[in-house]
């Protein structure tokens, strides 16, 4: 847990919330291979999301995977899960993926952050998708962020198992 000392200002979050995630990201003894932020990496107004703002800072591989589209545009990706579809600015270079991971749900939205190519952001990610709209990574902190919240975890450093249960 860290405070925040900036004020939230739209399109400028990263300001607010990476100091928080750097102080976690030096606590970890052991670092993934890349980082996926529940939030935007190059979609984003100044191609400057928190996933490309905290990837670069780390120096770090770092995804974005958005549950909402912040900047760009794509055509219509169908239905079907794993169903795919370009998100371009408006001079049309390809920023990212719209991806729906489930029949008939909204998509998520990945863009890479830093050190890792829009393919392979699409690809580390669709590997990620477990049967929940949230790829996995996200999907795991967001529970774990809860328990917290909720008072069924105590703030401290906690180890997680292969199928990424705490204990």
């Amino acid at each position: 847990m860290a405070q925040t000392t900036v004020p939230y200002i739209p399109g400028y979050l990263g300001f607010r919330e990476v100091p928080a995630l750097l102080q976690a990201w030096q606590q970890l003894s052991q670092k993934p291979d890349v980082i996926v932020l529940d939030r935007q990496g190059i979609t984003h107004p100044r191609q400057m999301g928190i996933a490309s703002h905290f990837g670069l800072l780390a120096d770090w591989p770092a995804i974005g995977c958005a549950k909402s589209m912040l900047y760009g545009n794509f055509p219509d990706l169908g239905d079907s899960k794993f169903s795919t579809s370009p998100i371009k600015d408006r001079t049309n270079n390809l920023l990212g993926y719209a991806l729906r991971t489930k029949n008939k749900v909204e998509p998520v939205y990945i863009s890479p952050g830093h050190k890792v190519s829009i393919p392979d952001s699409l690809e580390i990610i669709t590997n990620c998708v477990q049967g929940y709209r949230i790829p996995e990574p996200t999907r795991q902190a967001h529970n774990h962020v809860n328990l917290l919240r909720t008072g069924k975890l105590k703030p401290g450093f906690y180890k997680a198992d292969t199928q990424g249960s705490l204990f």
